[in-house]
């Protein structure tokens, strides 16, 4: 057990000019945590979640698994070997379970959605100038990617991963009928050098380079995004993109059916093989600005249904930027090749370039008209998009989804008192949800394993009487996963530990959350991970939180303003006891 005091100090992140490739070759391997340890402290993880009668059972069974000579040394041993033969043992196992695997749809249940600021966009040319600005913003960072002039990112003074930068452009994910795959074009001897745009359900390819490799202006951009605008007017075309958001099983088959044909098989692969997506997106209902921020989530999560923007989606590709009419904007981004943090260093520098003023006009050269792509709609198609509108009405209306400003301070009250404002949230979170049900639960908090070659996450669980230094990869979650697969690859059947209910307990996060801050003052969102869970998501700025509180309207348990209501008097709550603690004693 660490003192409390070395939880709180922050942990600032800064970034430096370099090489990546060099860079990438001299960070360390994600080390494989002893057995004894991470047994030990998964016991204790169990305290507060599971009653002593299951605990004892799971003494019992984890005793006999750590065993010397047992099946966890034996489990041990492969994982120690898998380290020292691949860059990390744990990436493509993660890739793999976390997402490829995973056959709940993307929509929701794993792609997150980021809100942008709101705009005001006076007539159409606003949008479409603003969707022009931005393009260039995007291009402008891909550039750093390109030239590997990105600043390399230090957490604690020590260098961080930055292969997620390289996998988020030009890249998507591909459906499979058991199992899906990434396909990343940004290698290719020809890279590509277009991008999608979608509007009124229609999909066009952009060209944004031109042929001595310049891209092109933000004029360009402009005068191609307006003639894709005014052939693109109709509004009772196909819905394709939808068919994005079916189960994965079900998109795997519509998916192998729709590409039977030649044109769509083209079609489909120039969305695949696209830079990145732009999603001019119809204006939707209006609401008050009290809930304006919340009906801006769920449009970038799922658009807001069949009659609204869910069908202007390749929902499967890496990161599809959202520019409404009404002046709604935000991302949402396909999870599997990366996460928060590298996707909002990208908005951030893109939201910074868009209010940068415009260069000088360019002299016109004529450019070629935007391909618009094309689907030959079968009956059968048309039976899978009508399935896909369906299922995707039911996820909107299930969907239960809180945005909030906290006002009342920032993360400028916990520093005051020398804490992390990331531990005082959580230490909020559990409060409110203690006071709601009465008890502790399991909780996930994503911890970066950056400082580890091709490092993804770990689980910092919140709801532990010890801290964890998960980020140093000394948490639990992974290596238990890991002797899992091991398990699964090595022996005829799975050792009882992972077969217990308390296993089952541990894993299933009524309370998932992340932090993911930024200098936009954005908020990203996400869906729950559990039937009767919350998904929470917060970007702590200096003198306010914004916080994305998400539940499921189909469990009578969870409610999302309830919840969000909680937090907010956890927070007064506690800032009102330090405020009464003399700060000596503190």
């Amino acid at each position: 057990m660490v003192k409390p005091s070395s939880l709180l100090k922050p942990v600032a992140l800064t970034r430096i000019p370099g090489r990546y490739l060099a860079h990438q070759e001299s960070l360390p391997k994600l080390p494989v945590p002893p057995l004894k340890q991470t047994c030990d402290r998964y016991l204790a993880a169990l305290e507060p979640i599971v009653d002593s009668e299951m605990l004892k059972n799971t003494q019992e069974l984890v005793k006999e698994f750590q065993a010397q000579g047992g099946v966890g040394d034996r489990l041990q041993k492969g994982l120690e070997h898998r380290s020292r033969k691949t860059d990390n043992w744990l990436s493509d196992w993660w890739l793999q379970t976390a997402y490829l695997d995973y056959r709940l749809p993307v929509v929701v249940h794993s792609s997150p959605g980021v809100v942008l600021p709101r705009l005001e966009f006076s007539d159409r040319q606003g949008q479409i100038r603003y969707a022009a600005k931005l393009i260039a913003g995007v291009l402008d960072f891909k550039s750093m990617i390109d030239n590997e002039t990105l600043p390399i990112e230090y957490l604690g003074g020590k260098m961080l991963c930055m292969n997620q930068y390289y996998q988020v452009l030009c890249s998507c994910r591909i459906p499979g009928i058991k199992s899906d795959s990434v396909v990343n074009y940004a290698l290719n001897k020809r890279p590509p050098s277009h991008i999608t745009v979608v509007h009124n359900y229609q999909f066009f390819v952009l060209d944004v380079y031109n042929s001595d490799g310049t891209t092109l202006t933000v004029d360009q951009l402009y005068i191609q995004l307006e003639k894709i605008w005014n052939s693109s007017l109709q509004t009772n075309k196909e819905p394709i993109g939808i068919l994005t958001s079916n189960h994965r099983n079900s998109w795997g088959k519509a998916y192998a059916n729709l590409i039977k044909d030649k044109t769509n098989k083209e079609s489909v692969r120039a969305i695949q093989k696209s830079i990145f997506t732009v999603c001019l997106d119809a204006p939707m209902p209006r609401v008050s600005d009290e809930m304006y921020r919340t009906r801006a989530a769920v449009q970038m999560l799922h658009g807001g249904g069949s009659r609204w923007n869910s069908g202007n989606r390749w929902f499967d590709k890496t990161l599809q930027f959202i520019i409404g009419e009404d002046g709604t904007c935000g991302v949402i981004y396909e999870h599997a090749p990366a996460e928060g943090p590298p996707i909002v260093a990208l908005i951030d520098h893109v939201v910074e370039y868009t209010k940068k003023s415009e260069m000088v006009r360019t002299p016109m050269v004529p450019l070629p008209m935007p391909k618009k792509l094309r689907f030959n709609i079968t009956p059968e198609i048309k039976r899978d998009i009508e399935e896909a509108k369906q299922n995707m009405n039911i996820m909107v209306h299930d969907l239960d989804m809180k945005v909030i400003v906290f006002s009342h301070f920032g993360k400028n009250v916990p520093k005051s008192y020398k804490m992390s404002p990331d531990a005082f949230i959580q230490v909020a979170l559990q409060l409110a949800y203690y006071r709601t049900y009465k008890r502790c639960c399991a909780t996930y908090e994503s911890a970066s394993l950056r400082m580890f070659k091709l490092g993804r996450t770990d689980t910092i669980r919140s709801a532990t009487n010890i801290f964890i230094t998960a980020i140093r990869g000394q948490a639990i979650d992974r290596h238990l996963l890991g002797l899992k697969l091991q398990a699964i690859e090595d022996l005829s059947a799975l050792p009882d530990i992972f077969m217990d209910t308390s296993f089952a307990v541990a894993n299933h996060y009524n309370l998932s959350t992340s932090q993911v801050p930024a200098k936009t003052d954005c908020v990203m969102c996400f869906g729950p991970v559990v039937p009767d869970g919350y998904g929470v998501c917060y970007n702590p700025m200096e003198e306010h939180i914004n916080f994305a509180v998400s539940a499921f309207n189909s469990c009578a348990d969870t409610n999302a303003a309830r919840m969000v209501q909680a937090l907010e008097d956890a927070l007064v709550d506690m800032k009102t006891l330090l405020d009464q603690t003399p700060k000596a004693k503190l």
